[in-house]
């Protein structure tokens, strides 16, 4: 019986040792070989709990140049889901984040550097307009603006909110009525209307909610400088 005791003990050494040396020579022949059995064995039970992270910033389908900002603007679902604001990797705005509200929710960007100037939300249904043109006439040049609807966009914007938004690159500012959905990313100083827009108008015929028109989702890369 000792004798067989004795023999188990060495097989599970020798176990235990090839274990080890075949794991040393894996690690050495993959560059690894400063990284002992235990380390390597606990970066692979980590891995495989962790959470992977998106590869573009924004988790965008594509990455973007090295010259320009990722964004990702996705409007309100109806008045139930707000919407969100993500630049250069950042989320600015979401309902996680409970920075969100009915109306016009808008981030304020340095178009240069990408650092966040500022960010409100806007009632355009029983706020005041007052509240938005402060907002918005305090913009200077070179600064970038990332807007999402959610619920109601339109109901108090008067023709002066309507053309500061159509000065800074909107195309459809001035068509905007009750409960359509809108995203738009444009910029003080720009000389022609910005790429990045999408509305959707409400329309019950085409209404993918009960008094809604479905979400709008954009992503993009913006030049980090206005031209």
């Amino acid at each position: 019986m000792r004798a067989t005791g004795v023999l188990r003990i060495v097989v599970v050494l020798f176990t235990l040792a090839a274990t080890w040396l075949f794991a040393s020579t894996y690690l050495k022949n993959t560059s690894m070989h400063s990284i002992n059995v235990k380390t390597w064995l606990r970066s692979h039970i980590e891995s495989s709990i962790k959470p992977r992270l998106a590869k573009n910033k924004c988790n965008t389908r594509r990455p973007c140049p090295e010259h320009t900002f990722s964004f990702k603007i996705i409007s309100g679902a109806a008045n139930v889901v707000g919407p969100s604001i993500c630049f250069d990797g950042n989320m600015i705005m979401s309902n996680v984040k409970n920075n969100v509200g009915r109306g016009l929710n808008i981030a304020l960007v340095n178009g240069t550097t990408g650092q966040l100037i500022k960010i409100d939300s806007f009632d355009m249904y029983s706020g005041d307009i007052k509240n938005l043109l402060d907002f918005m006439k305090g913009i200077s040049k070179g600064t970038l603006m990332l807007l999402a609807s959610y619920d109601d966009p339109a109901t108090k914007l008067n023709d002066e909110a309507r053309k500061l938004f159509s000065d800074l690159g909107s195309r459809y500012a001035s068509e905007m009525g009750f409960r359509d959905n809108w995203i738009f990313l444009g910029g003080s100083g720009l000389k022609n209307k910005s790429p990045y827009e999408q509305y959707l108008k409400n329309n019950k015929e085409t209404n993918k909610y009960d008094g809604w028109p479905e979400v709008l989702e954009m992503e993009g890369c913006v030049p980090k400088k206005i031209e």
